[in-house]
């Protein structure tokens, strides 16, 4: 049941990244253009501001993917010592260490979002842009990067329980270097 459910959360999370990276790609396109027009003299205005707004929307929901695709930078200089039920110990501590972090930033980033639509706060900038829309899917990244860090360590501790050490590897292990380059 476990790894079913962490496939699941993989296909969500590819879907959302297809999604951000065309987010993205959006956004480079219109400062490649606000650029070449700014040399034309007829400046888009914004770029500054829509380039910030979309790597904070990115990142918050890039995170999720990036766990499911073990993807997180972690130090392997013991874990590659170990074997086992003790590897698998520390990816658990690791993954609760994370799902703790990153829940207590989607907390935290609540009253900011509340903040802004209580007040009806804009940005400073040319554009004025309702801060509240930009806040709600950043709040909503971190939501879902506490939701799906929580749910793949209930999985990661199910199948620890279990003893399948190669479903824990594979659910929250980390690629090692030969495998990232290959």
């Amino acid at each position: 049941m476990a790894i079913v459910i962490l496939h699941h959360l993989r296909r969500i999370n590819r879907v959302i990244a297809m999604i951000i990276g065309a987010a993205l790609l959006l956004c480079a396109g219109y400062v490649v253009a606000d650029i070449v027009l700014r040399r034309a003299g007829m400046p888009l205005r914004g770029g500054e501001d829509i380039a910030g707004y979309a790597m904070a929307i990115a990142t918050s929901w890039g995170m999720a993917y990036a766990l499911l695709e073990l993807g997180h930078v972690r130090i392997d200089i013991l874990r590659s010592r170990l074997a086992g039920r003790l590897r698998a110990t520390l990816d658990l501590i690791a993954l609760l260490a994370l799902a703790g972090t990153v829940s207590m930033i989607a907390l935290r980033a609540w009253p900011v979002l509340e903040r802004s639509i209580l007040m009806g706060s804009r940005s400073n900038s040319a554009l004025q842009t309702p801060l509240a829309w930009v806040q709600a899917p950043w709040f909503t990244g971190w939501v879902w990067f506490a939701l799906v860090a929580w749910i793949t360590f209930l999985c990661a501790l199910s199948l620890v329980l279990i003893r399948d050490e190669k479903a824990v590897e594979a659910a929250i292990g980390m690629q090692n270097e030969a495998e990232v380059h290959s």
